[in-house]
């Protein structure tokens, strides 16, 4: 069996070609992280009004348009590198800088949410033991799993996984048997999480803003193109994982929300401390006392080192291909360690930028994170009109003109509804961010007078050299 081979390093070494196609969805789902549906629950029903799974239906009819344009260009440009890649190749190298520059934020600050959430469980059972010493020793952990194996830091995700979904299907009997016996309000099944006379469409579509970053792990899948074992697998994986993702996140807002029909419950007396931080060690509590919360903790922690790895392991590749291109330090970005076959300087920074998890919250992240997403969202969508419309021509039938240009058009516009209402602090900081980017561009370039380095110095995105897989 042959498969193209990953571009080389800096240094000459790659990325080694091990993951299959449900090692990639696995990777995916684990940086979705599904337990993040109870960590968010109850800051999602207050801005919803007690919606959740209806904001989450709203984010994944989204994500799975922007998911059928991740697998079309993927599929075309079997690199790492995402957005950035597929911008850089379709439309403009600058403009594909810039994407990448900014879908950083969304990249370098997942690690730090999943540290926070970590921070956040260790501080609930262990309150004496200060939060800073958890984000280390996380921090360090995490990191080395990470430098040493892609393999190794699969097979450790997909247990992680696992085991969190079973905990999670555990607690929907239970809901269920609770609802069954009289708990909440509407019985078993009703619309009322989905619809009521106090829901405004305004405060869903903010809703579906908050909770899009939990889908981020669908398009950072993209990151492993050169670690698949064929890049034919990609669009497959792409589309499973957000729709496996999205299902996930629905049944289990939708008991919880049956279980819990009002926010307040997280909230006595005023104190927003839970909504705030993480609703799910109360929520494990609610339902099944403190064996329950801690089993349910557990499942949240697994869920969240799950995504520590992939999320983790996902931007050091990111920053491995633009450090490949020149537009970050090659020496130092582009390094493949030829024995670990793993961007080690890459893993080693983001760790250490993981250490800032000391000093944030999770609301405050996960806004900045949502606009570095959401520029990535929109720019695959309108690469896919680049590459196949434009590019390729591919513009001249019915069929090709729904695949290539409408179904992308509608892909932009519904991203463009959750830009509607996107924080406005996360708005201007990601805008101050993305300014600084261009003039790094500027600098880059000699005021545009030169171009940004060659794609992988030379080595064609579409044809690569085939080799022998490694199983």
């Amino acid at each position: 069996m042959t498969a193209v081979s990953a571009p080389a390093s800096a240094n000459g070494a790659r990325l080694k070609r091990s993951l299959g196609l449900w090692a990639i969805v696995g990777l995916g789902l684990g940086y979705m992280t599904p337990t993040v549906v109870f960590d968010t629950f109850g800051l999602v029903a207050r801005d919803t009004n007690n919606v959740v799974p209806l904001a989450y239906l709203v984010a994944l009819v989204v994500m799975v348009f922007t998911a059928i344009s991740y697998g079309k260009i993927a599929g075309a440009i079997p690199s790492a590198g995402s957005a950035y890649t597929y911008a850089r190749e379709s439309m403009h190298p600058n403009v594909g800088f810039l994407v990448g520059w900014t879908a950083l934020i969304d990249y370098m600050l997942l690690p730090m949410v999943n540290c926070l959430i970590v921070r956040s469980y260790l501080e609930a059972f262990f309150p004496a033991v200060p939060g800073a010493v958890w984000v280390l020793i996380y921090v360090v952990c995490v990191t080395g799993i990470i430098y040493l194996t892609m393999r190794g830091t699969s097979n450790l995700n997909m247990l992680l996984l696992i085991f969190s979904i079973v905990v999670m299907a555990v607690f929907v009997v239970m809901v269920i048997v609770q609802l069954s016996g009289g708990a909440g309000e509407n019985g078993v099944v009703s619309m009322q999480p989905l619809f009521h006379s106090g829901v405004e469409f305004g405060a869903v579509l903010a809703g579906a803003t908050i909770v899009c970053f939990s889908f981020i792990g669908f398009d950072a899948v993209t990151m492993y193109a050169e670690e698949a074992k064929t890049p034919k697998i990609m669009p497959k994986a792409i589309l499973l994982t957000v729709v496996l993702g999205g299902a996930i996140f629905f049944i289990a807002g939708y008991f919880t929300q049956q279980r819990f029909p009002d926010w307040n419950e997280f909230a006595p007396s005023g104190d927003m401390q839970y909504i705030e931080d993480s609703t799910l060690p109360l929520i494990g509590d609610f339902v099944g006392g403190k064996v329950l919360s801690a089993v349910l903790t557990a499942a949240g922690f697994a869920a969240t080192v799950a995504s520590g790895l992939a999320s983790h392991a996902s931007v050091s590749r990111m920053l491995l291909v633009m450090g490949r291109n020149s537009v970050l330090p090659k020496r130092f970005f582009g390094y493949i360690n030829p024995k670990t076959h793993t961007p080690t300087f890459n893993i080693v920074l983001t760790g250490a930028f993981s250490l800032l998890a000391m000093a944030f919250t999770l609301e405050m992240i996960a806004a900045y994170i949502n606009y570095g997403a959401l520029i990535a969202f929109t720019f695959v969508n309108l690469s896919v009109i680049a590459w196949f419309a434009i590019r390729k021509g591919r513009r001249r039938t019915p069929k090709d003109i729904f695949n290539y240009i409408v179904m992308p058009v509608i892909g932009t516009l519904l991203t463009g509804l959750l830009w509607v209402n996107l924080d406005g602090h996360a708005l201007l900081g990601g805008l101050i961010w993305t300014a600084l980017g261009f003039v790094y561009l500027l600098f880059l370039t000699k005021g545009f007078r030169r171009k940004v380095a060659s794609f992988d110095e030379g080595e064609p995105v579409t044809g690569f050299n085939k080799v022998p897989v490694d199983d």
